[in-house]
C-alpha cells in the first residue's frame, strides 16, 4: 500500500474576533502520497493559504486531525511542531526570505546549523544544492548581488538541503518574469522526478500546469481532486 506523506482528516479552521467566529476551513480530506506533484489552488479567500499554513506546521487546526510523514502534528506545540517542521518540509516562498548580510552559500546552509551540522559539512552540502540548482558559481554573491531567478534558485537549494520528505512552495514564481518562471518551473520538475514531493500553492493556471495532481479549493472546502490531464499526455507522448 502507497504510503501517504501528508494525510488530512476533516481539517477545520476558524479565526475568532472577540465572540465572533469566522470559519475558513470547514472540513478538508485529503491525502498526498511520496512523490506526488501536486498544485493547491483556490481564489482568494478559498482558503489556501491557511491550508498551506497547516501544511506546513506554521499553524494548527481548530479540529481534524493532521498525520504528516507518520507524525501525528495537528496537536503539537509549537517546539514540537518547529522540530517536524526543520526535518520534514522544507520551505520555498514568493519572496524569497533570504538573509541580506549572508552569501548564497550561507543562506542555504542555514537549516544546517539549525540541524546541528559542523561547518565542513554544512559548507560542502550547501555548495552541492548550489550546483543542483545551477548556482555553483554563484556561492559568494550575496542577495542583492543576485537575481531575483537566482535568489529563487537559492531558496530553493535551501529547501533541499536538509532532505525533506515535503517541499511547500508558495506562489514561488509570483516575483519573476515570464522567462525565469518558467526555469524556476523547469527545477521543480527535476526536484519531483528525483523523488521529492512537491506541493505547489498557486493561483495562476500556467504554473499548475506542471503539476501532476490539481486541488482546488473554494470556501474552504476540496471542490475538485484531479489528475492534471495535460500533464500526463505530456508525459506519455
Amino acid at each position: 500500500m502507497q504510503k501517504s506523506v501528508i494525510h488530512l482528516e476533516d481539517i477545520k479552521k476558524s479565526y475568532f474576533l472577540g465572540k465572533n467566529e469566522l470559519p475558513v476551513l470547514k472540513g478538508v480530506s485529503l491525502d498526498i502520497f511520496k512523490n506526488e506533484y501536486v498544485a493547491l489552488m483556490g481564489p482568494s479567500g478559498s482558503g489556501k493559504s491557511t491550508l498551506m499554513n497547516i501544511l506546513g506546521c506554521l499553524d494548527t487546526p481548530t479540529s481534524g486531525k493532521y498525520i504528516l510523514s507518520g507524525h501525528d502534528v495537528s496537536k503539537m506545540e509549537d517546539n514540537a511542531l518547529a522540530g517536524v517542521r526543520g526535518k520534514e518540509i522544507g520551505f520555498v516562498f514568493q519572496q524569497f526570505n533570504l538573509m541580506p548580510r549572508l552569501t548564497a552559500l550561507e543562506n542555504v546552509a542555514v537549516p544546517l546549523i539549525y540541524a546541528g551540522i559542523g561547518k565542513k559539512e554544512r559548507e560542502e552540502k550547501a555548495r552541492m544544492m548550489l550546483e543542483r540548482v545551477k548556482l555553483g558559481d554563484r556561492y559568494k554573491h550575496k542577495p542583492n548581488e543576485l537575481s531575483g531567478g537566482q535568489c529563487q534558485r537559492v531558496a530553493i537549494a535551501r529547501a533541499l538541503v536538509n532532505d525533506p520528505s515535503l517541499i511547500l512552495a508558495d506562489e514561488p514564481t509570483g516575483n519573476l518574469d515570464t522567462k525565469t518562471s518558467i526555469e524556476i518551473m523547469e527545477i521543480f520538475g527535476s526536484i519531483h522526478a528525483s523523488g521529492n514531493t512537491v506541493v505547489l500553492v498557486t493561483h495562476e493556471e500556467d504554473i499548475a500546469d506542471h503539476a501532476r495532481r490539481i486541488i482546488r479549493l473554494r470556501d474552504g472546502v476540496i471542490e475538485s481532486d484531479r489528475v492534471n490531464e495535460k500533464k500526463e499526455a505530456l508525459l506519455k507522448s
